[in-house]
């Protein structure tokens, strides 16, 4: 193991992205290729409470044994389901901007979010001997569940106005920023090289002078 550490550490400055190993997928291959194939949000969201609950499964299942490095095997579970959370509140909150119907991807999700908060708290009142080691991820795990629990028990057309309101602010924010950033450079541009640009756009004048055509100025 501590090969392989050094090994990717190398690997990832000779690559020279600063980053020592790229981030773990939070879905397996098949996971993906069946969110690709659930366009319609609502199959989208039942499938990801799926997902959700599998890996809080595999996570009971693995904690009713011991069994040496159990403790990393489930962070992980407890981090893909963390994503996985996030996930259907992306899809939800996407679908709503759009003014798709998703009422019975919502009833999936509060269903399956009820349980999965239930579960959660159970296995941290259970007090498993090496808890300390992803106490951490399960404490985000729940505290995410509850957040999206509550966000799912909106009226969904009440939630719909809110994301589109501040979709509008955020761009109206943003387009104030850029306007005040070339008002801000207009204004700076120096006085010199303003003049400097005009003697270039235009000839010089030769002074006026008092000779007629022909004539030299005298030898002194």
């Amino acid at each position: 193991m501590r090969h392989s550490l050094i090994y990717a550490v190398l690997i990832g400055g000779f690559l020279g992205n600063g980053l020592a190993f790229a981030e773990r997928d939070f879905l397996t291959s098949d996971e993906v290729e069946k969110v690709r194939e659930a366009q319609e949000p609502n199959d989208r969201l039942k499938l990801y409470v799926l997902f959700a609950r599998q890996r809080l499964d595999q996570l009971q299942r693995l904690l009713q044994k011991q069994k040496r490095g159990r403790s990393l095997e489930a962070r992980e579970l407890l981090e893909d389901y963390d994503k996985i959370i996030d996930a259907i509140d992306t899809v939800s909150d996407d679908a709503l901007q759009r003014g798709a119907d998703i009422a019975l991807g919502a009833v999936a999700v509060r269903d399956g979010e009820s349980h999965f908060l239930a579960q959660l708290q159970k296995i941290q009142e259970s007090g498993p001997s090496d808890l300390d080691l992803y106490a951490l991820e399960l404490k985000d795990a729940i505290g995410n569940t509850s957040d999206s629990l509550d966000l799912g028990k909106e009226d969904l057309t009440a939630r719909a106005s809110k994301l589109n309101a501040e979709d509008k602010k955020q761009k109206e924010e943003a387009e104030r920023e850029i306007a005040a950033e070339d008002s801000k450079g207009a204004s700076n541009t120096p006085a010199k090289v303003t003049d400097a640009k005009a003697a270039d756009a235009k000839p010089a004048r030769k002074p006026p002078t008092l000779y007629k055509p022909g004539e030299k100025p005298a030898d002194p």
